[in-house]
């Protein structure tokens, strides 16, 4: 799909996270890449993964105990001699007939054993023990490939790696696996007013808080956010660090600069290179805008806070997630504990605090208040077309 020129009137909602997606879609052809299995964690399988091995490798113990022939303790009590001790990792020699040896969990069954006596069901002396119960065939035994045989999947392409499955790649012994390579984004957030954290404030300055909760969320979704970058409202210096922020990136997001004011830096720059520039019918976070840039595509979010961190997971962060292999951010419906109102026209996404009885619509609308929506969990998802909702009413929400 090609992204479609802005028209005269707000686009909708679905159909500018269909713009974002399109613009974004070429971000698929890119190449996998071997990482080390200690260091796969979170990341996405790209291929399927076979077993180079049988798994256990060899027969062995599943208990302390002693290794016997199960015909030998068929009956019991029965003294047997002990003719050896195995060690986990050693091997031993081939078990004499009548008699025992004394083996380790996880030590190689000796030849000729079949099963194995725990500790506790034996009376052990210097040489020799006494078999109070016997056990059959295979009992305390781990035969070889039982957990896995050599050319038996271990994971499946498309696996988002969890410990257990670093557990399973390092017991097969493999050093490394393929994954999906991540994307490598840079937010670029612009403004005379913004100051690092640390710094003392002078009158009408604030602290810079949109690139790094931009990069926060991003790595939240596996991307490798390469620089967290600022501009001043200097339309040189900010078309300077675009090109340096392209040079680095497969993605850039920019922040702030898009609406209507007297400095609107991105949207100035942007607009004569071919960016498109509008406003989609939601709120908070109505001006958008997209270009592609040395041929990457840039985003360009409005500044405030919550526009900023609501137009990165309604707009953007479907197609992240899903060029990253990904599963969707998780959605769903519940029950309205707190009534509302929302502008006619716009679909509104507030924040929200799910508990066991529904969502709690907390703190304001303002798209200022990101101090607020750190004690949400969800965004509460309502449509254009309403205007009010009462408790009880069922709403759709998505996760943060």
């Amino acid at each position: 799909m090609t992204p479609r020129p802005a028209t005269a009137s707000a686009r909708s909602v679905d159909e500018y996270r269909d713009t974002v997606a399109a613009l974004l879609a070429p971000l698929a052809d890119r190449q996998d890449e071997q990482v080390p299995v200690p260091g796969a964690l979170g990341r996405v399988l790209a291929a399927d993964v076979l077993s180079p091995i049988d798994l256990p490798v060899f027969r062995n113990s599943a208990m302390d105990g002693y290794a016997v022939r199960a015909a030998d303790v068929a009956v019991t009590p029965v003294e047997l001699p002990v003719a050896g001790v195995i060690a986990a990792g050693r091997a031993g020699p081939e078990l004499p007939a009548g008699s025992a040896l004394k083996v380790m969990t996880g030590a190689p069954m000796p030849p000729g054993a079949d099963c194995v006596i725990p500790v506790e069901d034996v009376q052990a002396g210097p040489q020799r023990i006494v078999v109070e119960r016997g056990r059959g065939r295979g009992e305390f035994v781990r035969e070889a490939g039982t957990d896995v045989r050599v050319g038996a999947l271990v994971a499946r392409a498309g696996t988002v790696l969890a410990p257990r499955h670093i557990a399973a790649l390092a017991a097969v012994g493999l050093p490394t696996v393929p994954v999906l390579t991540r994307l490598r984004a840079v937010c670029l957030t612009t403004g005379d007013e913004l100051r690092p954290a640390g710094s003392e404030l002078a009158p009408g300055q604030i602290f810079n808080s949109n690139g790094i909760a931009l990069a926060a969320a991003l790595r939240a979704d596996e991307v490798d956010v390469v620089d967290i970058a600022h501009s001043t409202d200097d339309p040189a210096r900010f078309i300077a660090a675009l090109h340096a922020a392209t040079a680095a990136a497969d993605v850039v997001f920019t922040s702030g600069g898009v609406s209507k004011g007297d400095f609107e830096v991105v949207k100035d720059v942007l607009e004569p290179l071919g960016g498109t520039f509008g406003s989609v019918a939601v709120q908070p976070g109505g001006p958008q805008g997209y270009t592609v840039v040395d041929g990457v595509p840039v985003l360009s979010f409005p500044g405030n806070p919550v526009s900023t961190m609501v137009s990165y997971a309604v707009f953007a962060r479907p197609a992240i997630r899903a060029l990253g292999g990904l599963p969707p951010a998780p959605t769903g419906e519940t029950t309205l504990l707190t009534p509302l109102r929302s502008p006619a026209g716009r679909r509104q996404f507030l924040r929200g605090l799910r508990t066991d009885d529904g969502v709690e619509v907390i703190g304001g609308p303002g798209s200022h208040l990101i101090a607020g929506m750190a004690w949400a969990d969800v965004l509460v998802d309502v449509p254009a077309e309403v205007t009010s909702l009462g408790v009880g009413a069922p709403v759709r929400i998505l996760s943060l």
